[in-house]
């Protein structure tokens, strides 16, 4: 009985003390609680200054590669989350994605293709696709066809039904295609170590790109600078797998500092 006296007196006490107090009480409240969530919850911050290149090799190199690079390795995913056979909704969707694919390809686990889209490809394969992998290790793979009208790079994995191996699956598209996505292709290439220089009528000394000891590079370093004749250029690797491919564009001063800088 006290204890409902006074939860009727507290109430009365506030309604007594009029409207003032009413406002001047919820102002206090709405104060407190935007400096509480200021401290709880801040609100976003851009630090722009986090993002500039103190070396414009490394900035030139970056506005290259970008466009490039974020719709190859947006492939790579898509193939790689393939793991059944696909269905044409699959290839809708692949193809709606990435429109520059030349080409998907579709082996049994012998290796015998049992489809193909274009059945008529522009560019018949040179030389056998062989796509080396071990058992139970399931990573993207890639092969590169080098055929008269230009590179393929294919990029497949296997597929399977319930636990068992049941083929490939490869989607194959010209690389330098893919390079006219960058905002100047004349000024980018890409190295394919063993392989072949690719690009879009940027001037490069392709056989001495080519001549670089890369393997011995790419053991110690996944960025850097070369220099190639009268040249330098800035350079970053790309895996996809374990195969890699090279960025590489003329850099604006072979003597700016080197620092490390992001890699994705």
């Amino acid at each position: 009985m006290k204890y409902t006296s006074v939860t009727v007196l507290l109430v009365l006490a506030l309604g007594l003390s009029g409207c003032s107090m009413w406002r001047s009480t919820t102002k206090y409240v709405k104060k407190s609680w935007e400096t509480t969530k200021d401290y709880i919850d801040p609100p976003p911050q851009i630090d722009t200054d986090s993002y500039q290149f103190s070396n414009p090799n490394q900035e030139k190199l970056a506005r290259l590669f970008t466009p490039v690079d974020g719709p190859l390795t947006s492939l790579g995913r898509f193939v790689n989350n393939t793991d059944t056979i696909p269905d044409v909704d699959w290839m809708d969707l692949l193809l709606a994605r990435f429109p520059w694919v030349h080409r998907v390809l579709v082996t049994d686990d012998e290796g015998t293709i049992i489809f193909m889209q274009p059945e008529v490809p522009v560019k018949k394969i040179e030389n056998p696709l062989v796509f080396e992998a071990v058992w139970r290790d399931i990573t993207l793979l890639t092969v590169v066809d080098y055929s008269d009208l230009g590179p393929e790079l294919y990029i497949g994995r296997p597929y399977f039904k319930d636990v068992e191996f049941r083929g490939l699956v490869a989607v194959g598209f010209d690389p330098r295609t893919l390079l006219g996505l960058s905002p100047s292709p004349e000024e980018l290439v890409i190295i394919h170590p063993g392989g072949g220089v690719w690009s879009r009528g940027a001037i490069a000394d392709e056989e001495a790109l080519l001549a670089l000891p890369w393997e011995d590079i790419l053991r110690k370093e996944v960025e850097g600078q070369v220099e190639v004749g009268d040249k330098n250029y800035t350079w970053l690797v790309r895996y996809i797998g374990d195969n890699c491919y090279v960025y590489a564009t003329e850099s604006v001063d072979p003597k700016a500092s080197r620092k490390s800088w992001w890699f994705f």
